[in-house]
């Protein structure tokens, strides 16, 4: 297949993100890319993994990894409807197949179902706690509804304080959106202040279309008739987003709480992995199985035409090694328009999200990432501090050096 056959996706640990409840969720998140892929399993009777289904995946997931360390990660829809004895059965399964492996585990919820017994769990097992949450009140409370649209931040609060109460650890989710996008150092400071030392945002990034799989939102080679829901971010709103977070935390911050977006900047300038897949230069090792076992190339190609096979009768080797994954994970990087090889910052960004290239570039090209635009003005922005924690690293000098060259900086300015 010449180039094709670039990669190979067992060069990285092999990720399958775990849905045990599939789209099932107690909100009703005005933005969220998930819930409507419950259309995708009407027909079904019940839409939670069963304990067959989660043994089978535990036993094969373990063994299809080429590291010492097997990470599991349960996402939803909202994990934590499977119940807390789904997910004891699965550290016992752990435990049964690990055969010498390290096994860690991360889970993604919006918190409102947390109490002490789940605490416990999480503390006693180790696990890594994810929290969606989009700022203080006025801003997660904006599109982060129940079923009866009544806001959800006070309960999410109250889980935040039972996971401290308990020692757990947790970081932060949250979704930049036509709203918060204007509060970034307000959301910033809230979220130092509710101690959140690992800070995660993800800009909303859709479109409407019809489909006759009864789908509304769409992947990115579908182009006619679109339009943006009112709640996405526009692309220069979201990079002066994370020039003024960053302006507060190259000053005091750095080495005490972590943005992924900053770690994965650093990384591309000292020529490392960054962490995370929207970044890398090729992706497709990081799946998706919904509660049914069906596996699909990514967490946000939960389409039809991205369905890789299901784990009762396709190995998830056989899966994330078939051509068919490899072409998806290598079209990253050679479906790259010129403005994006041409580009200053190709090595930081390369090309961000493939399910965010929907627009096109100066000249006509399709395949341009609709985030341009706000990436480039980011990377601009931070670009001298960067390169002043890579020369620190390379001297085997503490990053957090940055602080005071930025102080000495403004001085000057």
């Amino acid at each position: 297949m010449g180039k094709t056959i670039a990669y190979n996706p067992l060069s990285y640990p092999l990720y399958v993100m775990a849905k045990p409840v599939g789209a099932l969720c107690n909100l009703d998140c005005s933005y969220c890319y998930y819930l409507e892929k419950e259309e995708l399993y009407r027909e079904r009777k019940t839409n939670r993994m069963t304990e067959d289904l989660l043994e089978k995946f535990t036993d094969e997931y373990i063994h299809s990894q080429t590291t010492p360390e097997v990470l599991f990660t349960w996402h939803g829809g909202e994990t934590l409807l499977r119940g807390i004895d789904f997910y004891k059965k699965a550290i016992l399964y752990q435990k049964k197949y690990a055969g010498g492996r390290l096994v860690a585990n991360s889970i993604q919820t919006n918190g409102i179902l947390l109490n002490d017994e789940w605490c416990r769990f999480f503390k006693d097992n180790n696990f890594l706690v994810g929290i969606s949450i989009d700022g203080p009140e006025h801003i997660h409370d904006r599109y982060r509804k129940d079923k009866g649209g009544r806001g959800t931040f006070s309960r999410v609060m109250r889980g935040i304080e039972l996971l401290q109460k308990h020692n757990v650890e947790f970081n932060t989710l949250s979704v930049i959106n036509d709203y918060n996008v204007h509060y970034p150092v307000e959301t910033y400071r809230f979220f130092k202040e509710i101690g959140s030392h690992y800070m995660q945002f993800s800009p909303v990034v859709e479109r409407w279309g019809d489909r006759d799989d009864g789908l509304e939102l769409l992947p990115p080679d579908e182009v006619e008739n679109t339009e943006m829901p009112p709640w996405c971010v526009k692309a220069e709103d979201f990079g002066q987003f994370y020039c003024d977070i960053f302006d507060e935390w190259v000053i005091q911050d750095v080495g005490q709480y972590y943005v992924q977006m900053f770690d994965a900047t650093l990384a591309g300038m000292v020529g490392q992995a960054p962490g995370v897949c929207i970044f890398g230069r090729t992706c497709g090792h990081a799946a998706a199985m919904e509660h049914n076992g069906d596996v699909y190339a990514c967490d946000h190609f939960v389409f039809p035409e991205y369905r890789l096979g299901n784990i009762k009768t396709d190995t998830l080797v056989s899966m994330m090694l078939s051509e068919r994954q490899i072409r998806f994970g290598n079209a990253k990087r050679d479906m790259l328009p010129r403005q994006c090889r041409e580009c200053p910052y190709l090595n930081l960004c390369n090309g961000e999200c493939p399910k965010n290239r929907i627009i096109c570039t100066s000249d006509g090209e399709p395949g341009l990432n609709y985030l341009c635009v706000g990436l480039r003005k980011y990377y601009e922005h931070v670009w001298p501090y960067m390169e002043f924690m890579a020369a620190e690293l390379d001297n085997e000098r503490p990053p957090a050096n940055v602080m005071q060259y930025a102080r000495e900086r403004r001085q000057i300015r």
